[in-house]
């Protein structure tokens, strides 16, 4: 059981930066730290067909690293489509390996300096570790958005999600125990402590940012529209948003949702539409536009999720810069990316989340107050801060270990 109140966060020493100051604060603190050429390893690449929230995370803290002067290479598994090295937004990208070949041949490459000399290493743990404390020396930071968990059992066959569920539950944790961790939100950080047996003080909270493109603009639909977002997998659960959809439209005929995004569940996802004859006002929109998904966060009366695991809901604060408020489970993530009751309304169960929809189609009062505290809450996060927040533990490492030299080797 988890505790009811997470751990308070540890700040960075000095604060995040304001933006206007970003890329020189980073600058200079990289220069005190010695750190001018930083590795960051990451399961996938942000030009990837299953490209999510992590790696958009990885590559727009990466291009403000490279802003700042850094001399950033990130390595990820094969894009489909894409050459296996390139330049992006200033910062190299090499692309090898397929998905589970990544990992070992990535050791390799870096073991054997095939990527060029580093000064710092920042390992993105999505699930499957790099084990980078065991191999790699000088400076390293780990960057975990959320525990898997339940996951496993939800995208791989059962000896493979034991296999997993062992490996990032029992194996990797103590690997990791020494090593300055970078989480998104507070309840994750409970979870990295809790269940990984992470040290608190070596777990630091850095909210993602949202992209300015995100504003209010234009009027809401002029009938009850809800958007869903991300990648099409079964912990999304974007079934069971459909039947939460359908429940309502008992009541609130008029009622549409657009889901966006593709994935190995399109086709559930397309047969369960045709078994509830709800072609006309479920329609799955693909993988959309930044436009056509900014048009949809503006015109939605709500962003929703009925996902079972997230490490942030980075759609629910896009969508709030934008004026809409969320609708989502209340899970680790979404705990901490909608602000109960302010932002958006979570839900404990897919009856809860029905009547919370009725609730908000029905009452225009409600739906002001939530948009007017979307928009307050979105304020609150950019990716500057979260660009310096992330690199502030790498930093610390490397300065800890100038001071100690003994730990040089470690």
């Amino acid at each position: 059981m988890l505790r009811a109140t997470p751990f308070p966060p540890v700040l960075t020493d000095p604060p995040p930066p304001r933006s206007a100051t970003i890329r020189t604060d980073l600058a200079a603190l990289a220069e005190e730290a010695g750190l001018r050429r930083v590795h960051m390893l990451a399961w996938r690449d942000l030009a990837d067909v299953e490209a999510g929230g992590s790696e958009i995370h990885a590559a727009t803290i990466a291009a403000i690293w490279a802003e700042a002067g850094l001399d950033v290479t990130m390595r990820t598994s094969y894009a489909q489509g894409n050459p296996p090295e390139g330049k992006r937004d200033g910062y190299r990208v090499i692309r090898r390996g397929g998905r589970y070949w990544v990992f070992p041949s990535t050791i390799i490459s870096e073991l054997m300096g095939w990527h060029g000399p580093r000064d710092g290493l920042v390992e993105v743990w999505n699930g499957v570790p790099f084990l980078s404390p065991l191999w790699a020396r000088g400076p390293h930071a780990v960057v975990i958005h959320h525990v898997h968990r339940s996951m496993w059992r939800l995208v791989l066959e059962e000896r493979l999600a034991r296999f997993g569920e062992i490996l990032e539950m029992k194996v990797a944790p103590p690997v990791y125990r020494r090593t300055n961790i970078v989480t998104v939100s507070n309840s994750s950080r409970d979870e990295i402590v809790h269940i990984l047996g992470m040290k608190p003080e070596r777990v630091s909270v850095v909210p993602p940012g949202i992209d300015a493109r995100f504003t209010p603009a234009g009027g809401k639909s002029p009938t009850p529209l809800l958007v869903t977002v991300g990648r099409l997998m079964p912990p999304k659960k974007f079934d069971e948003m459909v039947r939460i959809c359908h429940e309502v439209r008992a009541t609130h005929p008029d009622l549409q949702l657009v889901i966006c995004g593709d994935g190995y569940e399109y086709q559930n996802l397309k047969d369960l539409i045709g078994s509830l004859g709800a072609h006309d006002w479920c329609r799955l929109a693909g993988r959309v536009s930044d436009e056509e998904l900014l048009d949809l966060y503006r015109r939605a009366w709500a962003v929703c999720s009925a996902s079972v695991a997230e490490g942030w809901g980075m759609t629910m604060t896009e969508a709030a810069a934008c004026g809409t408020p969320a609708i989502a489970t209340r899970i680790c993530g979404h705990q901490d990316s909608v602000d109960d009751g302010k932002s958006g309304l979570l839900s404990d169960s897919s009856a809860e989340m029905v009547g919370h929809i009725r609730a908000l189609i029905e009452d225009a009062d409600l739906r002001d107050r939530l948009s007017e505290g979307a928009r307050k809450h979105a304020a609150n996060y950019t990716w500057d801060a979260c660009a310096y927040g992330t690199f502030a533990p790498l930093a610390a490492d490397a300065i800890r270990r100038q001071r100690n030299p003994l730990a040089r080797f470690r």
